[in-house]
């Protein structure tokens, strides 16, 4: 299920993980947590807005960036 719409907005589900990692970093699991999404949902979602520049990535924990916190919005 992509994170990203054809028209670059993030879907319900990307929102919800990146109003998530707004405040803190999160590991996939903790995110999985927070969001009640099943891991393997987190993981995917991740990789692909990673790659948009919505979310950063430190060793094995996530956090929105400023572009990500936007997009939530």
């Amino acid at each position: 299920m992509p994170c990203v719409t054809a028209d670059g907005k993030p879907t319900v589900s990307a929102k919800q993980i990146l109003e998530a990692l707004r405040a803190t970093a999160l590991t996939p699991e903790q995110l999985s947590e927070a969001t009640h999404l099943p891991l393997f949902r987190i993981r995917s979602s991740l990789r692909e807005i990673v790659q948009v520049g919505w979310v950063s990535e430190n060793q094995g924990r996530y956090q929105a960036t400023q572009e990500g916190i936007d997009r939530s919005a």
